[in-house]
């Protein structure tokens, strides 16, 4: 028996069960108008198709909870059939397409380990780690006689994505970035 939660504990990352299909919440607002009933606003996304959609809960609605199964895998190759990754404890291999994937295309280097949550025996999602190491393979050279730490320009990193990084960020750094937010977080001494 799938475990199910009070619309009023949904919080963001959280997998429901929404018209049958397993959903991430992207975004919620509980909300109590005036005299009023409370309410839950959510923003979600349908892991199967990747649609997003806005729906409302009665606050004290009992909502079913996703059943995932989380597998660390390793980033192995990209062809035209799609991502591959090796299960890390039993070497299976699994293929995803770039819509099951979404932004995590943009930080995914071979050798890179993820989880990966299945829903009733299928890949629906991926977490990337907190932080992915890239090099900067494109950017304009720094500006010696910059002095203000906050200026920015923006840098193509080796797996094609392009990022804001600060003035003295050079091709050819290895840099951490935070691949949930997109951002530079530090240059890395290799």
């Amino acid at each position: 028996m799938a475990s199910s939660v009070q619309a009023s504990s949904i919080r963001k990352g959280m997998v429901i069960i929404y018209n049958n299909d397993p959903h991430r919440v992207l975004d919620f607002q509980h909300r109590t108008p005036g005299n009023l009933r409370a309410f839950v606003q959510v923003r979600l996304r349908n892991l199967r198709s990747g649609l997003s959609t806005e729906t409302r809960f009665s606050s004290t609605e009992s909502i079913p909870r996703a059943e995932l199964e989380e597998h660390q895998v390793e980033f192995l190759y990209n062809d035209d059939n799609g991502y591959t990754f090796m299960n890390t404890e039993n070497y299976e291999q699994y293929t995803l397409d770039i819509e099951a994937l979404g932004d995590a295309v943009n930080y995914l280097i071979p050798n890179l380990k993820i989880e990966i949550a299945f829903y009733e025996e299928k890949p629906i999602t991926v977490e990337l780690p907190s932080t992915v190491e890239l090099k900067v393979i494109e950017t304009e050279p720094g500006i010696r006689t910059a002095t203000v730490s906050n200026v920015t320009k923006p840098a193509k990193l080796e797996t094609g994505v392009l990022i804001q990084v600060p003035n003295f960020i050079n091709e050819g750094d290895v840099i951490r970035v935070n691949p949930l937010e997109g951002k530079y977080l530090e240059r890395v001494n290799k």
